[in-house]
């Protein structure tokens, strides 16, 4: 029997559930249909690598909104259901249960899966991704007996889960194959204050490393064996090497995409009816040197959703949005705006050494991000210099005792 909702969407992590909650806001009075490959009601994702991974929060903390929220909004949840195939002119999907739904308007909102190792032995017990709650619960029922772990990829995924086991007392190893880590997505200053950070904790940094293949002894990882014939012991391997963005269904159904899929001001994407948001979307950001990007946080994905609600509402208003991200690791709190991609120069605020500076990266003179660590002020005062393209004198940038705020460009 096939099923209809005025609204269907896809994906329930930050992105999906904002926009339920976004177009109810609005007072939406149709049907919405909200469908996810995870077995769970939505939830919390970035705290998987820190406080869940720790045992420090409990899942039922991590929730968005409780169980009864959806179903006193009218918000029909349907979890471990996923699309296969989509007829953009029938406004038909296809489901993983052999069943089939019709939507008047439909929000893609699916997110990425972990890229995969292909080297030999990827596929051995002990090998894990970090993505869902099942894989973070998978991964702690393991390291009971896993006192060596190693990390393959140096971003922040991967730092943060070093931090976090070496917390839990495990030997930790982080494999990166660039010669820094956070090489795709900070200045080297940034880079080498995680790096010392790390050491100082107990984590072994190997930068440059090559992954070869996984090691087996009786069916289970057993160790990381680098290109250059290094051995490195684990009898666990995490593997944060980013994510590939789910868009196969809509790429099929004749959706314009590559990395992602394109979408416009409005995150319609070329499909009739069809939008998208979140990790898997790629649009043209203002603050951006980038001609077109994705962008993997939860500010992206909730702020698109709030675009598409207003636009499903009649009341459309182009995304705008300056980016920003976090990331804890031990007791440092970074916190970053903009995106410092296409940067030319990087002012260093305040002291490293001292545990609490910013970076502040410039294009043409102009501040396009900052990257702030345990400095909230900085982080919150510096928004207005992204978002202005504001272009002051870099000594007064350098100094930490001058306020961001009472900067003004030259």
């Amino acid at each position: 029997m096939e099923e209809h909702a005025d609204i269907v969407i896809v994906g329930a992590g930050h992105g999906g559930a904002q926009a339920a909650i976004s177009l109810r806001q609005l007072k939406f009075a149709g049907t919405i249909a909200m469908l996810s490959e995870d077995p769970d009601i939505p939830y919390d994702r970035p705290s998987l690598s820190k406080e869940y991974l720790a045992g420090e929060r409990p899942f039922e903390r991590m929730l968005l909104r409780p169980a009864a929220f959806w179903e006193q909004h009218r918000i029909l949840l349907r979890s471990a259901c996923a699309v296969t195939a989509m007829d953009p002119e029938a406004h038909r999907i296809r489901l993983s249960d052999g069943g089939e739904m019709r939507f008047g308007a439909l929000i893609w909102a699916a997110g990425g899966r972990p890229r995969m190792l292909t080297c030999p032995g990827h596929q051995l017990a002990g090998v894990h991704t970090l993505r869902s709650r099942h894989d973070v619960d998978r991964i702690t029922t393991e390291l009971t007996r896993a006192d060596r772990v190693a990390v393959i990829g140096g971003g922040y995924i991967g730092l943060e889960v070093a931090a976090t086991l070496r917390k839990r007392g495990k030997h930790v190893t982080v494999l990166e194959a660039l010669d820094r880590v956070l090489a795709r997505v900070a200045g080297e200053p940034l880079s080498r204050f995680y790096e010392r950070e790390h050491r100082a904790h107990g984590v072994e940094v190997q930068l440059g490393a090559r992954v070869e293949c996984i090691e087996e002894d009786a069916g289970r990882a057993a160790g990381v064996r680098l290109a250059d014939g290094t051995l490195v012991p684990a009898s666990m391997v995490i593997v944060g090497i980013g994510i590939a963005p789910i868009t196969e269904v809509l790429l099929e159904a004749g959706a314009q995409g590559d990395n992602g899929v394109m979408i416009d001001e409005y995150c319609r994407t070329s499909l009739p009816d069809v939008y998208a948001i979140g990790d898997c979307a790629a649009h043209v950001n203002a603050f951006s040197a980038v001609p077109r990007m994705r962008l993997e946080s939860v500010q992206n994905a909730a702020d698109m959703a709030k675009t598409v609600a207003k636009a499903l509402t009649g009341a459309p208003e182009p995304y705008h949005s300056v980016p920003w991200f976090w990331s804890t690791q031990y007791d440092l709190h970074l916190q970053t705006v903009g995106v410092s991609a296409g940067h030319d120069d990087i002012v260093v605020r305040g002291d490293p050494s001292a545990r609490s500076f910013s970076l502040v990266y410039r294009r043409g003179g102009r501040v396009i991000a900052l990257d702030c660590v345990n400095s909230a002020r900085d982080f919150a005062q510096g928004r207005a210099l992204v978002l202005n393209g504001t272009a002051p004198d870099p000594r007064a940038l350098a100094d930490p005792t001058i306020a961001l705020s009472t900067l003004r460009g030259n």
